[in-house]
């Protein structure tokens, strides 16, 4: 009898050990991580923004395969947004052949590829996204991704650093070389696998160079800039206590200004002040009037600063050669004419005007690459989403980032109203800056981290 009971008991543990769920897979965030910290090195390599698109292979197996072990993987809140996006996106290609009135004729089969690439780098980002926002806290503290936003903030500054002091510095990647040479000297193809340190343009005063490693052009640096600023200060002063790292996050803000000037971007300019006045705002909310205070005191160091130093001279410069604002105005009234006559899904892609803004006989030469043939829809996300993907992907684009801020509104965290701060200067930046890749990606970062913080309430945010 003894036997018989010591049996059933053995056999009632294992039955009761065999009732245990098992733990689901835990998702690995190195994909994420490595994507992240060692950007420096995949730009030097030549893969610079292809770094995504690779980066979502192994992203889309892991998702599937804890998803097969028992996983829940959920989508962004307010996913439906977006996915209205992509559907226009793939619609609006119906209307690759059509040449609206006043721009370069053209077949469908000759700007399938420009598409097929902005279509492949929303999805690969769309992937970041998902897998961003399925990482739990055991697996990637929201605190590490704020730190690893504020590290690219740090190399951000180091390039417009090299920009500044080597401005012709540049470099031949392995990736470029394996390209064929009628491949790696088109333009394009240079911007994404040739790495330099600026783009040598004259804006006033003749050529300079202005900023623009590690992100390919200027303007997506000052884009870049703007969007990552707030996430190291987030991790150095409301994450970090060590006072040696408090001085080193000042020492690169304090660096950061000489690049942030000489880039010329006033669009960045604009951006700065908006993210800074929606902080404030923020922080008031909350009872922290000292913030206000402090918004005046940082305007004043900074008026002081470009009176005293030479710095005052290149922003008055700046402000008096406005030369692509006539480009700028002509390519929005270009743009809203096109609207006009496909509003619903846009023309699947940008298009080239035929001539220039004064005369239609203007166009590309030799001597002057930039005599005419403005591309509609290159001078900023909003008029490109509206142009080439009508209403419908606009409301779709816009709908996405405007529900994240009002149903995130509530996270007070320092990282949460860094991310919050990031969304809100992609509305002021998209009527002079195009998103695609890496500042869309950000973006989606930023989401992720508030996605998070909504989810994962007791993690240190």
């Amino acid at each position: 009898m003894t036997l018989v009971a010591s049996a059933g008991r053995r056999r009632a543990r294992a039955g009761l050990h065999s009732e245990q769920p098992a733990a689901p897979p835990a998702l690995p965030a190195w994909p994420l991580v490595w994507l992240l910290a060692a950007y420096p090195a995949w730009w030097l390599l030549g893969l610079g923004v292809l770094i995504f698109p690779i980066a979502a292979v192994p992203m889309i197996v892991l998702l599937v395969r804890v998803r097969a072990g028992g996983r829940r993987v959920t989508l962004p809140p307010g996913f439906g947004w977006w996915a209205l996006f992509l559907l226009a996106v793939v619609v609006s290609i119906g209307a690759l052949g059509a040449d609206p009135a006043g721009t370069v004729p053209g077949t469908a089969a000759s700007r399938i590829v420009a598409v097929a690439y902005r279509l492949g780098m929303y999805l690969a980002l769309t992937v970041l996204l998902v897998y961003a926002g399925n990482l739990r806290r055991a697996e990637l503290p929201v605190a590490k991704l704020t730190r690893l936003l504020g590290w690219l903030f740090v190399v951000t500054v180091a390039g417009g650093v090299l920009g500044m002091v080597a401005g012709r510095f540049e470099i031949t990647s392995p990736v470029e070389l394996l390209l064929p040479q009628g491949v790696r000297t088109k333009g394009f193809v240079q911007s994404l696998v040739h790495p330099y340190a600026a783009q040598i343009m004259d804006v006033g005063g003749g050529p300079a160079p202005r900023p623009a490693a590690p992100w390919g052009y200027t303007n997506t640096w000052g884009n870049n800039f703007c969007l990552l600023v707030g996430f190291l200060i987030a991790a150095v002063w409301g994450q970090l206590t060590r006072t040696r790292t408090k001085l080193l996050g000042l020492a690169v803000l304090v660096v950061s200004v000489a690049p942030m000037i000489y880039s010329l971007n006033r669009g960045l300019w604009i951006g700065l002040a908006v993210a800074a006045c929606f902080v404030a705002v923020r922080y008031a909310v909350m009872g922290r009037l000292w913030m206000i205070a402090g918004l005046v005191v940082a305007g004043l160091a900074m008026g002081t600063a470009l009176l005293v130093t030479p710095l005052g001279g290149v922003v008055s410069d700046r402000m008096a050669n406005g030369k692509s604002n006539g480009v700028r105005s002509f390519l929005i009234e270009r743009a809203l004419d096109g609207i006009g006559e496909s509003p619903v899904i846009g023309f699947g892609s940008t298009r080239a005007t035929i001539g220039g803004r004064q005369s239609i006989t203007v166009g590309e030469s030799a001597d002057c690459e930039r005599c005419g043939n403005f591309t509609v829809g290159g001078n900023g996300q909003f008029w490109q989403v509206l142009y080439a993907h009508g209403i419908v992907g606009t409301v779709g684009y816009l709908g996405f980032f405007l529900s994240a801020l009002w149903r995130f509104r509530r996270d007070r965290s320092p990282a949460g109203i860094a991310a919050s701060a990031a969304i809100v200067t992609s509305f002021s930046s998209m009527f002079v800056y195009n998103s695609l890749v890496t500042p869309l990606a950000f973006m989606f970062l930023a989401y992720a981290l508030l996605w998070r913080n909504a989810t994962q309430p007791e993690e240190d945010a």
